[in-house]
């Protein structure tokens, strides 16, 4: 597991994000040297569509429950709704 700052403004926001150790040892042999992790990211998310991402993860992610999960969207995006 590691810690990802986010600086939104004059706030720095820390994210952890837990992946697995192989998908840890993959990331290290792409990051260049000095790179940092956040840097990493932003390369290999660089041009990319935000709707091909979508499209190639689609089938990918099993939910338990997905109605809960619908539910917590929507009550978000409500929030957020003026």
């Amino acid at each position: 597991m590691f810690k990802h700052n986010f600086l939104l403004g004059e706030y720095s926001l820390t994210k952890t994000i837990t992946i697995k150790d192989d998908v840890y040892k993959k990331l290290l042999m792409v990051k260049r040297e000095g790179e940092s992790f956040s840097e990493l990211f932003e390369r290999l998310i660089e041009n990319v569509s935000p709707l091909e991402t979508l499209k190639k993860l689609r089938g990918c992610v099993e939910f338990k429950d997905k109605e809960a999960l619908l539910k917590e969207i929507n009550a978000a995006r409500a929030e957020r709704r003026p």
